[in-house]
């Protein structure tokens, strides 16, 4: 058997566990598109792009054997991250050794797939408005472990799935240092915590127009998918932020109303702490503080899910009502 069409029968297996009754309100009613195909055919159009030295012939290779025949999923994550076959060429002509060591991991995708199950049960029973959506794995040229388009979530397998055992060797000291601290937080481990804040993100009303709004666009993110799964993200900032609390606080409302985040948000340093993401702590601890203060904790739930993010007087009264800031 072929490697795709053994994922391709993995995803299906864990696609039709995730298919659910709807003996009772409290159920999930719909099926979610779940997919990792896309990760069989990359590795096949990586096994005969290797075989070709000339980058133009393995420009085609990739084109024709990942590109044409991915899924929504693919072609939504290649528009969202600016992909090209020339984008996975380079990735993979410029480091050998991490695409040799991440193939393995990549390849547990589907064991993540069927964890999902309880996990979007208890998303829906959280947020009964919950609307569907589809989650694609698929392989991306290194930018990013999970995003979102419209009612996709994108899960990127190359680093969603790595650990502190992948190779890195090639890489640049700044991405190393990236991905040091990214494959310490384990990812893989992760994987249904990651999967269920983009999930989060599908029925959001965002991004944000500052700062603000887009810090609290994602610690929403974070914040629902705790109370769905009980877990955080083993990253820098949820262990620095609570610990540098009110320091941060006097930081971050200086730029809050900025429509430049790059100092707080996406893997940037460039903040007085040296702290990537610190804008997810500041999002999240507002949410918190929303929550603890809101006499029914599912409305309240409700409210930041359904927040308009374009709107910015709107999330400055959320942020208000909140008392982070007092």
């Amino acid at each position: 058997m072929t490697l795709t069409r053994m994922l391709a029968r993995l995803a299906a297996f864990c696609l039709l566990s995730l298919g659910v009754t709807t003996a009772s309100a409290t159920e999930a009613t719909y099926r979610p598109t779940v997919s990792s195909v896309d990760i069989g055919h990359f590795w096949e159009a990586y096994d005969a792009a290797i075989k070709a030295d000339d980058p133009d012939q393995q420009r085609a290779i990739l084109q024709r054997l990942y590109i044409d025949r991915g899924t929504p999923g693919l072609q939504a994550f290649m528009q969202a991250k600016g992909y090209t076959a020339q984008s996975y060429v380079d990735a993979i002509r410029s480091y050998p050794r991490y695409w040799a060591s991440i193939r393995s991991h990549t390849l547990r995708a589907p064991s993540a797939i069927a964890a999902l199950e309880p996990e979007l049960r208890k998303f829906q029973a959280l947020y009964p408005e919950l609307r569907p959506g589809s989650i694609y794995f698929a392989v991306g040229a290194l930018k990013s472990g999970g995003t979102t388009q419209g009612d996709k979530v994108l899960i990127g397998a190359e680093l969603a799935t790595g650990d502190e055992t992948v190779d890195i060797s090639e890489m640049t000291p700044k991405m190393q240092a990236w991905l040091t601290t990214y494959f310490h937080s384990r990812p893989f481990d992760n994987m249904v915590l990651l999967t269920v804040h983009e999930f989060v993100h599908t029925q959001e009303r965002g991004p944000g127009q500052n700062l603000l709004g887009q810090a609290i666009y994602e610690g929403v993110a974070d914040f629902v998918a705790e109370q769905v799964t009980g877990r955080k993200p083993q990253l820098p900032y949820i262990d620095y932020g609570p610990k540098h609390g009110e320091a941060i606080k006097t930081a971050f409302v200086k730029d809050m109303a900025d429509e430049d985040t790059s100092g707080w948000l996406y893997n940037n340093t460039n903040n007085p702490f040296g702290v990537r993401d610190l804008g997810y702590y500041v999002g999240y601890a507002i949410c918190q503080a929303y929550y603890q203060k809101a006499p029914d904790k599912q409305a309240a739930i409700k409210q930041m899910i359904e927040l308009d993010f374009a709107d910015k007087q709107a999330v400055k009264a959320f942020a208000d009502k909140s008392h982070y800031f007092d």
